[in-house]
């Protein structure tokens, strides 16, 4: 017989996020470094627990155009295959073909930081992504479509009563590059929307973080591999 609970494990992983949020919450007086330790938080849940093939930073995401997106608190990317990412201290930029993911971290949920989170998601998804046929011993597999990049937002608390009531569904009813796909209120629930129906589900049974990662690894796994990248597209940037 083990003496390891499953269970328990789960558990414990759900309560070790929400204790950290509750004490930057609690403990740091600035907003700014509030902020960024919520960020960090997040940033090392999925470092620790998400499949090796991925990985996830604060970044700017750029184009093969030229275009960058707004700074994203979490950008979850290709690890495998990404051919160059940009990095200077703090600083990290990733090619748009690259990304899988991208999120908003902040303590608390209302209508004006959905909105904020809304705006920061779409200008990820309007650049472009190339993709060019992938060789193989028996000739070439066609281009592959880039597929929809998730995006969501993470928090420890809610503003709203209830955490997901009427106001919360009037917030995240857009169906748009804006739209949020799934998130986490780690003191209520999780939240995940179902793209072919546009109809939100939310989950208050289980412990939110862990729920909230198990649902985003399962929809990781739906997107699959990232399509192959035209490097030479951004080479362009290259010549005087």
């Amino acid at each position: 017989m083990t003496d390891w609970d499953l269970k328990e494990l789960l558990s414990n992983l759900h309560e070790d996020i929400q204790s950290k949020l509750n004490r930057a919450r609690s403990t740091i007086g600035h907003p700014g470094e509030k902020g960024d330790v919520s960020e960090d938080i997040w940033l090392e849940l999925f470092k620790e627990y998400l499949p090796a093939r991925y990985h996830a930073l604060k970044a700017h995401v750029v184009d093969s155009e030229g275009t960058f997106s707004e700074q994203i608190d979490v950008v979850i990317f290709d690890q495998q295959y990404s051919p160059f990412i940009h990095k200077f201290k703090n600083s990290t930029v990733i090619p748009a073909e690259s990304v899988y993911a991208v999120f908003e971290a902040k303590q608390t949920m209302d209508a004006k930081l959905v909105r904020y989170a809304q705006n920061k998601i779409s200008s990820v998804r309007k650049l472009k992504r190339t993709s060019l046929p992938i060789p193989h011993a028996g000739g070439e597999y066609p281009a592959k479509p880039p597929f929809h990049i998730l995006g969501g937002m993470l928090s420890l608390e809610s503003e709203w009563k209830p955490p997901f009531g009427e106001s919360f569904y009037n917030a995240l009813n857009v169906k748009t590059l804006e739209t949020l796909d799934l998130g986490c209120v780690a003191a209520h629930g999780f939240y995940h929307c179902d793209r072919k129906t546009g109809e939100y589900t939310v989950n208050t049974d289980h412990k939110p973080a862990t729920g909230f990662l198990f649902k985003l690894i399962s929809q990781l796994q739906l997107a699959g591999t990232v399509p192959m990248i035209d490097v030479e597209a951004y080479a362009k940037w290259l010549i005087d």
